[in-house]
């Protein structure tokens, strides 16, 4: 069984590219913090390469943002190619099956600005509800 779980911030804006058949790639790196803390009394934080395709990969590009909070779930996928200089290079990534945003910043139309004012919410009425 090969499924990973995680949830964690982005660390820069995702990037989006094509194949040569047109198929949307989107990729960044999560920042997962560690459960313990080490020997300092810190906690410690793996930083992980996420992949992710088709749909799923431009939406991810369209509405994550760097330090936005993202949930995971795929497969982890490990690949190796030659490098300029010979040496042979692995990679480990997650490739993303679900892409859950956690976090959403709505941008104030006038100034551009992030928009995350809980003040701004209004209650609702319960009697309104038709459940």
């Amino acid at each position: 069984m090969n499924k990973v779980i995680l949830i964690g911030n982005l660390t820069k804006e995702p990037e989006l590219n094509a194949t040569s058949g047109g198929v949307s790639v989107c990729k960044f790196t999560l920042a997962v913090q560690r459960k313990f803390k080490n020997a300092n009394d810190e906690y410690e934080t793996d930083f992980i390469n996420i992949v992710v395709w088709r749909t799923l990969a431009e939406n991810c590009h369209k509405f994550l943002h760097k330090g936005n909070k993202a949930g995971i779930v795929g497969t982890l996928q490990t690949r190796s190619y030659d490098a300029q200089d010979g040496t042979k290079r692995y990679v480990t990534e997650v490739v993303a099956d679900e892409v859950e945003f956690l976090v959403t910043n709505k941008k104030d139309e006038t100034s551009g600005k992030e928009d995350n004012d809980i003040t701004k919410l209004q209650p609702i009425d319960d009697n309104s509800l038709p459940f």
